[in-house]
């Protein structure tokens, strides 16, 4: 009784499919340009935004700003390379860094956020 059922429906599929009329090959590729579109809007155009920002303000950087790093160490340039930046935690307290790990000027993160 069950494998009549089954042929029963394997035919009507079989029969269905048949009667569609083909489709458009390019309408087949539109869910694929569409996630595309929804991915480039939601995730790369926002990254590459932040990276131009990025650089934009590594481009800006000499002596004397006040700069945090990536890893979350805060201190005050005191010399600068293509490649390397020196800071100065405190007072002869230097290290060196990446130009590339700078994330920012300290004073966007030490000031108070206004509510």
């Amino acid at each position: 009784m069950t494998s009549l059922l089954i042929k029963t429906l394997i035919q009507s599929a079989h029969a269905q499919q048949a009667a569609t009329t083909p489709q458009n090959p390019m309408m087949q590729f539109l869910p694929l340009v569409v996630v595309f579109v929804i991915f480039y809007f939601l995730m790369i155009r926002p990254q590459k935004k932040k990276f131009e920002e990025e650089q934009a303000i590594l481009a800006k950087l000499a002596k004397g700003d006040e700069v945090y790093t990536k890893s979350g160490f805060i201190g005050t340039i005191v010399g600068i390379s293509d490649k390397i930046v020196d800071l100065e935690a405190s007072e002869g307290v230097r290290f060196k860094v990446l130009k590339s790990q700078i994330a920012g000027l300290a004073k966007s993160v030490l000031e108070p956020e206004k509510k």
